[in-house]
């Protein structure tokens, strides 16, 4: 055994169980996940499938469109949520409030379309410019977006930009906006921009105007492979999970 699967086998086998056993019971996995994991979560994927024998089938949506999933009774055996949305489900009982691990965190960044020139975000006051001289704007709606649209009207901004705004709908990236040309500077979650082709990331925004996300996996109270599901998501709480993980910009754990 190589030194990085034992490194797995440490961090995901914690009852003193054997490895063997887990590939001799290895099952399919049905993950609900938000799609700010979803770089991340495609590049480790093959090596929690290698290790494990379990076979991974997993839906990406959008914040809404997951709650709307679980509140119509379909059933997963993981569901990975931003945490306000995590700790709403689970005072509905659709995920096991034990189960619950706060897995990834991303801040807000920005992007522009590939060949334009990069603004200066240096600063909350750059920023402010970047989007006063913005002919589009792009935001998601998600916890980001909601975030922003606060932000500006914080700023007193609000009247000024909200007319070039254009919010993608849940579970559509603003990278794709930004690749058509459809705006000219994009928000979303840095993992969700930094490798989004077609596009050129400029980078994270000023600390004084970010917020971080915390994304949070649990099991599914309804569970068919409850055991299966929590050993995913003790591997993505692993060291072997996080060279993946911050490759696309997200970091592990919460702040």
């Amino acid at each position: 055994m190589n030194k990085q699967v034992m490194t797995i086998r440490a961090a995901v086998l914690d009852d003193g169980g054997c490895w063997s056993a887990v590939m001799a019971n290895a099952v399919e996995i049905k993950v609900l996940s938000s799609q700010a994991i979803k770089e991340a979560y495609l590049a480790f994927a093959p090596e929690f499938e290698r290790i494990s024998g379990h076979r991974l089938n997993t839906t990406w949506n959008g914040t809404v469109d997951i709650l709307k999933k679980l509140r119509a009774g379909e059933v997963f055996d993981m569901v990975i949520l931003v945490t306000p949305a995590m700790e709403a489900m689970i005072k509905e009982g659709k995920v096991v409030g034990a189960s619950r691990v706060d897995l990834v965190r991303s801040g807000i960044a920005i992007a522009v379309p590939m060949g334009a020139p990069k603004p200066d975000i240096g600063t909350s006051d750059a920023v402010k410019r970047a989007l006063l001289a913005a002919k589009g704007i792009g935001y998601s709606s998600g916890p980001s977006g909601v975030f922003l649209e606060g932000l500006f009207k914080r700023w007193g901004i609000w009247d000024q930009v909200a007319p070039k705004i254009k919010q993608t709908p849940p579970g559509t990236p603003v990278g794709s906006i930004l690749a058509r040309g459809d705006v000219d500077i994009g928000f979303q979650q840095v993992s969700e921009l930094l490798l989004y082709p077609g596009i050129q990331y400029v980078g994270p925004v000023p600390k004084e105007m970010d917020t971080v996300s915390v994304f949070a996996g649990g099991v599914h109270t309804a569970a068919t492979q409850p055991d299966a599901a929590r050993t995913l998501i003790e591997f993505i709480g692993s060291p072997a999970a996080l060279p993946f993980i911050k490759k696309t910009g997200m970091e592990q754990g919460a702040p």
